[in-house]
């Protein structure tokens, strides 16, 4: 297929001259993915595996793909170049994946995919590989939305009592199943599983998500999220960063970081304009805002007339850093070291958050990170009142007791990862039919 690039034009004899009857398949595809993914490409090629690293070019811009590739020095071996919409991106995800693992099985090549998480190429990445016989890893397996149940506590912007709110979050009894946000990745996250042979579950939560699901017992392993992998190389580096250079107000700390790109956030008006609203009056009673300009945070303020509205604030408030996503990880890092508070929809910072003792708040009604908030450091906040979402963030300001929460997601987690790998292809292979499994 002329549409995938491959690093080196002998990809595929080099492939089926290793040693290694495994071809063990990274797949990249967004921000995220390289974070998490990274550490796992490096052990296993540490290890002295057969190792390659696929690219499906979900996400191709410098800012949130080629720099970070550049920072963490690694080489994609292929991309996909995948573009269009969402439809035309799986489609084009299989089919193209699908070449290319079709090429090493005529090689002989068992292929291993490990897909990330619960995006649109860990589902169509998973797919393509089931279609040849070949399971997945799924690294972040087992992640669900849970909801906390609004019909026991009501929230109201007049009588709130953040204290109490956050101690009805740390029940786990007060939340409920089901949600199919965020959107589409709470549907990924489910195809993916289908496909996997081996589920690398962050929590115990997740586990005890699949084993209530039927998936088998001795496949799910629960070993941590590989972000903290990342997240402690990062802070080890962080002197390299020149954040407080570009934005001097961001060094002394005490401000809060906003990122708002989920979808069901950015194509709701009443939504995206709770968490704008919020941020503006924080802006306007002194606080230090650092708002992460992303793609679908661009396209709501123009759809919703606040583009000139957002500028004019960056301009006359000086305690307001209106700026593009950063290229580099060890930028969001540093200057996450010195937050007081994030406030996201996003579903990594509130891992991130965790590995780094910063208070949360997730502007979202249910987390598929609900541990974080089980544990006592994030705070759901529905965008649907911006005073609501303005104490929260408040009561979470470099709030001691939620910086003391427990790390939860474990460490030297790309070890503890490709070990369980290892542990299985010990006994058989990553796809197994219902005889195997049996062991009849």
């Amino acid at each position: 297929m002329q549409e995938i690039t491959f690093h080196s034009a002998t990809f595929y004899d080099d492939c089926a001259g290793h040693k290694d009857k495994h071809v063990h398949l990274i797949l990249i595809a967004t921000k995220p993915d390289i974070i998490k993914q990274v550490p796992l490409y490096r052990e296993l090629k540490k290890r002295g595996h057969c190792v390659v690293l696929g690219h499906t070019g979900q996400h191709y811009d410098a800012n949130l793909s080629s720099g970070m590739l550049k920072e963490f020095d690694v080489q994609p071996d292929f991309n996909l170049n995948v573009r269009g919409r969402m439809d035309e991106v799986v489609s084009q995800i299989i089919g193209r994946l699908g070449h290319v693992l079709h090429e090493l099985k005529a090689r002989g090549k068992i292929v291993i995919p490990y897909v990330h998480g619960d995006t649109t190429t860990a589902m169509a990445a998973s797919n393509a590989g089931y279609c040849h016989g070949f399971a997945s890893v799924h690294v972040e397996a087992g992640i669900r939305t849970l909801t906390p149940d609004f019909d026991s506590f009501q929230l109201s912007a007049a009588s709130f009592q953040a204290s109490q709110w956050r101690e009805f979050l740390m029940n786990q009894k007060n939340w409920k199943r089901g949600s199919l946000e965020p959107y589409p990745e709470q549907f990924n996250t489910r195809c993916s599983e289908a496909a996997t042979g081996i589920h690398l579950a962050p929590v115990e939560l997740d586990r005890e998500f699949m084993l209530s699901e039927g998936f088998p017992e001795d496949r799910i392993f629960t070993v941590g999220n590989s972000v903290v992998d990342a997240t402690e190389e990062a802070m080890e580096r962080m002197d390299q960063s020149d954040v407080f250079d570009r934005h001097p107000i961001l060094k002394d700390g005490d401000f809060v970081r906003f990122c708002i790109h989920r979808g069901e956030n950015c194509i709701s008006e009443r939504r995206f304009r709770a968490i704008y609203d919020a941020m503006k009056m924080l802006i306007e009673d002194g606080r230090k805002v650092l708002l992460i300009n992303m793609n679908k945070t661009k396209a709501a303020f123009e759809r919703y007339g606040l583009q000139k509205e957002v500028e004019k604030l960056a301009q006359e408030h000086k305690n307001f850093v209106f700026t593009d996503v950063w290229a580099e990880y060890v930028d969001v890092i540093a200057a996450m070291s010195k937050a007081a508070v994030c406030a996201t929809d996003s579903g990594s910072m509130q891992e991130e958050m965790n590995a780094m003792s910063v208070p949360c708040v997730t502007l979202r009604f249910g987390s598929d990170r609900a541990e974080s908030a089980i544990a006592g450091g994030n705070l759901i906040a529905p965008p649907v009142d911006a005073r609501l979402i303005k104490k929260m963030i408040e009561f979470a300001w470099d709030n001691k007791e939620m910086r003391d929460a427990p790390k939860i997601y474990g460490k030297d987690v790309s070890k503890k990862s490709i070990d369980a790998v290892e542990k299985v292809l010990k006994q058989g292979e990553v796809f197994r039919n219902e005889e195997e499994r049996l062991g009849m």
